[in-house]
């Protein structure tokens, strides 16, 4: 038995039964209807296969984008906490120097003592 593939539609269909025409014995027509029908299973098989492949791909796509989501809203809850800590700290120094001006400015020197330092060592 012969297989011929429909060019439309990319079906395959089993054609007429031409091996037993040209002299097929019963047994050899028999292993070409088997080796047809284990063509056909296999088509199917690899069609299941790249389909749940696709899906399995599609669904990792949909995890990826959620988790990447919700790093970016995490990222951006951070930045904004550590923006109001870094302005309530300026504050609070800006409130210190004006309650102890005197001892802002020796802050301020030995700040600079230490930078001076360390920049001398290298």
């Amino acid at each position: 038995m012969n297989s011929m593939t429909d060019q439309r539609t990319g079906y395959y269909a089993p054609a007429t039964d031409l091996g037993s025409q040209a002299g097929e014995t019963g047994e050899a027509a028999s292993l070409r209807a088997e080796l047809d029908a284990l063509k056909a299973q296999f088509a199917n098989l690899v069609s299941r296969a790249g389909s749940d492949a696709m899906k399995a791909g599609s669904d990792a796509m949909k995890t990826a984008q959620q988790a990447t989501s919700d790093v970016a809203d995490k990222a951006s809850d951070i930045a904004s906490a550590a923006t109001a800590q870094v302005k309530t700290f300026a504050s609070e120094l800006e409130r210190m120097g004006r309650n102890n001006p005197l001892g802002a400015l020796a802050g301020a020197l030995l700040v600079g003592v230490v930078i001076g330092l360390i920049g001398r060592r290298h």
